[in-house]
């Protein structure tokens, strides 16, 4: 179980990943080899996947953003394990849900560089997938929240 000292660490490091030891061990309180041990063993725990840099798709002159919803034509597991697999090796594939309660049997979040490489992406590569039958796109206007960090209750 998370006490106080470690929910306060995962906020900070949600936050500010390249954050020093020391400085975090002064801001939660703590001297620096608990804070480090604390550390280590939320990393170990894996309750600290991973650290990342946060990149600015505009900056890199990616600057549509959609969302598509993707039906197949047959739910079996053959079927969703190769559209898995095959959408997992696309870098313009953000994020990929399996979802349940529309008329779609997948949700994902695309970035590309305009409206000619989403047509690119979507027709030489989504719907070339074997059991893909309909894909519904939604594109972005404006991103209102755009967070990764979560909740630490």
């Amino acid at each position: 179980m998370l006490d106080n000292y470690d929910k306060r660490i995962l906020e900070i490091l949600q936050q500010e990943g390249r954050i020093s030891n020391q400085e975090l061990a002064d801001r939660i309180g703590l001297s620096p080899s608990p804070c480090l041990r604390r550390v280590r063993a939320l990393e170990e725990s894996g309750i600290i996947a991973g650290y990342r840099a946060m990149l600015d798709a505009k900056r890199l002159g990616l600057n549509l953003i959609a969302f598509l919803s993707i039906s197949m034509d047959r739910h079996t597991p053959e079927r969703f394990a190769n559209f898995d697999a095959r959408v997992a090796a696309m870098p313009e594939v953000l994020e990929c849900s399996l979802i349940t309660g529309r008329d779609a049997d997948y949700q994902l979040k695309v970035v590309v560089r305009d409206m000619e490489a989403y047509q690119d992406l979507l027709l030489n590569k989504l719907t070339r997938i074997e059991g893909v039958s309909g894909v519904h796109s939604s594109f972005v206007l404006r991103q209102v929240v755009e967070r990764t960090a979560l909740p630490i209750q």
